[in-house]
Formats: C-alpha cells, structure tokens, sequence
C-alpha cells in the first residue's frame, strides 16, 4: 500500500490560516539535526530534516523525602515498638492512670463538601453522582451496594455534604439517625464492604473530624455508644491495617490510626505507631516523580486529601506534622495539576470523570502548595505540552500493574487536547464511577482500548482488561522521545514520540504514535505507525481503527472527499480535521462529566485494513475560526 503524503492530501486553500506561519509536517523518525529553508513541496521526512532539535529537560527534579518513621527520642522509640506488638498504652507505666474515652479537640474540616447532597440528606435521601437513594430504603449491610455507594455510605463522606448543608443544629438529628441505623446494622467487624480496610479508614477519620456531628447528642448513652464505636474501630484498624486491599487503602487506614492517636486520650503511643506506618505506606505508593503507582488521577486526589484532613487533626492539637507529610504534598500536587486542562477540571484517565474545577482548586489550595503542572512525568507517565490556549495530555506508559490498579484502563498512546476551555479530543472517562447515572454493565467498555483516542487492531485492547478493576497482560514497555521544534523563521512545535508493544505477542505489531504540537497551540499533527516487530512481518491483514472520541457538544459537518470534518465548539471556534488517505466516519460515544453522567458525544473514526508488515495513518486537527 503507497504511503501518501498529509500534506498532498490536503486542500491548503481550506487548510491554511492567515498569519499562522508555515504548517510544521510530521516524519515517522527521528532524524540528525539540520538547518535550511523549508517549502510545502517537502516530504515529511525532508521538512523534519531541516528542524534543529533541543532535547526538553527532564521534569522537575524532585528528591523523595525520607521515608523512615519521624525521628524521635528513646522513649518514644521503645513506645511504638511496645504499641506495635500490641501491648496497651500503659503498659511501659502501669501505674499511670489510665484516661477515659473522649476526644480532646475539635477540627476544623479544610474541604467542604456538597451542599446539594447535603441538603438531599436532611430530605431523606443519599445523592451521588447524580442519582438518589432513599435513607429508609437503603441497605447499611451486606454487598448489595453499588462500589461508590459503598465508599460514601461505609466511609462517611456524606457527613462533610451534611456539614455544608446549613445550621449545625438539624443537621446533627441526621447524622445521629444514620449513624445509629448504621451501628444497628453492623455491630462487629465482619466480612464484607462495611468493614474494608480502606472504607474503615475513610469512616474513622470522617467520625474524627465531623465529631460535632455525631457527639453532640443530649443523650449521655448515645455519646457514649459513639465514643465506643470510635475506640473499637480504631483498635480493629491497629491490627487489620496491613490487610488493605492496596496501598491507597492503607494510607487511609494509617492516617486515621494517627488521628485517632492525635485526637484521643491517651493515643500518644498509637500516633507514634500510626506516623511511621504512614510514611512508610506513602513511600511505597508514591513514585520517584510524585505520581502514584497505580497512575490514577482519582487517586492522586484521595492522597492528597487523607494528607489534608489528617494535618488539619495536627492543627487542632497544634501539634506540628512530621516534615515528611509536607514534602509528599510537594510530591503529590504537580502531577495533578499535570492532568487539568484549560477549564481546570480533570482529564480522563484511569476511569476518572471530568472531576469539576472547584473541587480541584479547593484541595490544591488546602494543601497549601504553590507550584506548576509537572509536564515531562516518566514514571507517573503522562506527558502534558502547554502551547498558548491549548492543553495535550498524552499517555505514554505502561498501564499500572495489577497490584496498583483499582479501574485500570489500557489507555496507552491516547490523547486529550483542549483549547481555551473547550474540550476538542477526549477519553471517555468514567468506568471509575459506574453504579451511579453509569450502569455498572459499561465499566468494563470504558476501560477498554477503543474507549480511548488512541488506535486499535481489530478492537481488541492493548492491555488485557480484567474484572475488578485489575488488568493483565499486554503493555510492558513504552519508548518515549519528547523535544522541541524550531526554525529559522522563530516558529516551532513540540514533538513527542513514542511506542508501546501491546500487540506484538498477538500481532506481531508495534504501535508508534508522532505527535506534533504547534507553540501557538492552533495545529496538531500526528502520525500512527504500525511496524513490524520482527525481521519479517507476518502474513495476512488486520482491522485497524484510529479512534478520536470529541468534547461534549461539538456539532460537525462531513467533508466531501470524506478524509475531512469540520468541528464547531460551543465558543463559536472552528476546527478541522483531515486524514491523509482514509475516509474519515462519524460514530456515537459518550463522555463522563464532572459529576460522573453519562454526556452523549461522537468520536472521529479512520478504520482500514492493513497487511501485517505494518502500515501508517497521517492526520491533522487544525483551528480554522
């Protein structure tokens, strides 16, 4: 099959933009640097050929903090150990007398919840992801839940909307009926979601810091049952913690541990016990570039949070967190930032929907950090290039391991763009937050391959997509180049290249994926290669399908020739996209917004067979209005 020239595939009178400067073509290789003029009669590997390329500087380097327990005294070295083994807090003094339950402050909660479900709660309904559940109605027992109704019914999430929900005075009725309905129904631990690891952490902590909530009762018994219930889970949670179905789940359950040993009488020995735990528990989540392992945006934002309530617990005592704490957050927040696009809401990776941009920037500014998106992740693995108005996130990792992942995605080689706020190339997003207004059925479709903007070979993923959230065999290696374009003429572009092997084992095939982002961010080239992996290809033909899943309301207008649409955002831009030599179709698809619905959408579809000696696909996305 000839290979066709983008450029001669293109009607340069619709094409060009006035004032723009020379289109920046695209090779499929990396050639040596070379100065001299450039002309739209080039081929791609000729024009590529007169770029001078600058190797980009590696991301910011950030040196991981010590992830040893805190540095205390002897004393308090020989306390942890004795709490560790299990031996009570006066154990090392036995004739101290020993304190009552109680708490000894209280927090204040530096992230509002949701007002609108807040105020569902004091109607007699849980409201989540857009969907209500009627208290009465609703099962505190057994798994008869969706997942997310599960993390906020077991977890206690809902007591932060209740708290935003008015006047503390009703407010405490409502959270005292449900939290008795839920003791009622689940009096001892017990297998099954109420008693998870990670959910136990979330609903511990939550008790701790919402405890005018549930403590403000004038029933003495009821307090009590309720302090009573505080101590019991967090003496289960001391002992259940290094049963965590993964490390995020163990990070929540250890910041709990130590708000409760900040909180409680006599908890001195438990916080010991409970910092060391979690500082180690944070290093083997977090890697070398400040993005956790399991390469989840979601989780990114549940880190961070567990790190903000439980120093907001340090600030009720005044008591100063351990240094530790303070460098994870330096850690934590580039990369999330790394994943917003220009409206400042979430991109979707890993299952997540378009989390909305106030709860973003609610949390980056109670974690007190000030700093810039991390742009050049290679182990987090997201690489971001910011060119004027528009925003590229691009995948280019290896999913994260089955130990890691919680709604792994085979995700690889995809790609966003926005521009000025709009979003033009997306993810679906969302298998994250199925069992809300998205059916539980879907999840495994959204993690798949062909929900992302990204090539398939006869619809099957890149990465073996399992139940549970887990994923299997498929991507293990990814090359990536990243560097800058320039010319004599002062304009220039970022190039990153890169390449994964997902379907070599079944193909024999190796994906490559060129992208080429003009610096006035107005023009997006790319180029999708298939090449052999081995010396000499195999027989027969494959399907090939180059998926570009667009932003909610984009209207659309087919080309004539059929290798062009034209794209018409919400903000009155236009925008072009032509394939080089395949027909361009139109076909459904949908989009997770920032409460998690479903937002019916398109997605731009080239499909081709190609012979198993490989194959390549020239596009390009430019603004035209």
């Amino acid at each position: 099959m000839e290979r066709t020239s983008l450029d001669e595939s293109l009607d340069e009178s619709a094409v060009a933009e006035p004032g723009a400067g020379p289109a920046i073509p695209l090779a499929s290789a990396r050639h040596a640097p070379q100065r001299g003029p450039v002309n739209d009669q080039m081929s791609f590997d000729e024009v590529e050929n007169r770029f001078e390329p600058a190797v980009i500087e590696p991301g910011r380097a950030l040196a991981l903090a010590d992830f040893s327990p805190p540095s205390v005294g002897a004393g308090d070295r020989l306390a942890r150990f004795a709490y560790r083994l299990g031996l009570p807090p006066g154990a090392l003094n036995p004739f101290r007398k020993r304190g009552r339950t109680r708490l000894t402050a209280t927090v204040t909660n530096p992230l509002p919840g949701d007002e609108a479900a807040g105020k569902a709660l004091r109607a007699g309904h849980f409201l989540l992801l857009g969907v209500r559940s009627a208290i009465a109605d609703t099962e505190f027992s057994g798994p008869r839940l969706s997942p997310p109704m599960e993390r906020l019914i077991h977890g206690f999430g809902w007591l932060a909307d209740l708290e935003s929900a008015g006047p503390r005075a009703p407010n405490v009725a409502v959270a005292e009926r449900i939290l008795a309905t839920w003791l009622a129904a689940n009096p001892k631990p017990a297998p099954g979601p109420a008693w998870n690891v990670g959910h136990t952490g979330h609903r511990l902590l939550a008790w701790l810091v919402h405890a005018p909530l549930i403590l403000s009762s004038a029933d003495r018994k009821a307090r009590a049952r309720v302090l009573l219930a505080i101590a019991e889970t967090a003496r289960w949670l001391d002992r259940q913690v290094h049963k965590a179905d993964d490390k995020l789940d163990e990070v929540a359950a250890w910041t709990a541990i130590t708000a409760a040993g900040l909180l409680m009488e006599d908890g001195h020995a438990r916080r010991l016990y409970g910092e060391a735990g979690l500082i180690k528990a944070l290093g083997d989540l977090v890697g070398d570039d400040g993005g956790l392992l399991s390469r989840s945006p979601l989780g990114q934002i549940e880190a961070i949070e567990r790190i903000v309530l439980l120093k907001a617990c340090y600030a009720a005592v005044r008591t100063d967190a351990p240094a530790q704490l303070d460098t994870i957050l330096t850690l934590l927040v580039p990369p999330l930032l790394a994943m917003l696009h220009g409206d400042g809401a979430l991109g979707s990776w890993q299952g997540a929907p378009a989390v909305a941009a106030d709860r973003i920037a609610t949390l980056v500014k109670a974690s007190g950090v000030r700093t810039r998106p991390l742009r050049d992740a290679r182990q987090w693995g997201y690489q971001r290039i910011s060119a004027v108005k528009s925003i590229l996130q691009f995948d280019a990792a290896p999913p994260p391991l089955a130990r890691h992942a919680r709604d792994g995605c085979a995700s690889t080689l995809a790609f966003e763009l926005s521009h000025a706020g709009q979003r033009l190339i997306v993810n679906c997003g969302g298998a994250a937050v199925a069992g809300g207004q998205i059916p539980l059925r879907l999840a495994q479709g959204l993690r798949a391959t062909a929900a992302h903007s990204t090539l398939t070979i006869d619809d099957c993923n890149s990465t073996a997509v399992l139940i549970n959230g887990k994923l299997g065999a498929g991507v293990s290696s990814v090359e990536v180049d990243r560097r800058t374009l320039a010319t004599e003429n002062g304009s220039g572009a970022t190039r990153i290249e890169a390449s994964h092997d997902g379907y070599v084992a079944r193909y024999g095939l190796t994906h490559r994926r060129i992208l080429i982002l003009r610096d006035d961010g107005l023009e997006l080239r790319g180029e999708d290669v298939l090449v052999a992996a081995g010396r000499k290809g195999k027989r027969g033909t494959v399907g090939v399908a180059l998926r570009f899943h667009l932003g909610p309301h984009i209207e659309l207008a087919q080309g004539q020739d059929g290798l062009g649409v034209t794209l018409a955002l919400p903000d009155g831009s236009l925008w072009q996209f032509r394939s080089a030599r395949d027909p361009v179709t139109i076909e459904e698809s949908l989009w997770a917004d920032g409460q998690g619905r479903p937002v019916a959408t398109r997605q731009l579809v080239i499909q081709a067979r190609i012979p198993r000696s490989g194959e390549s696909f020239s596009w390009l996305l430019k603004k035209m209005r």
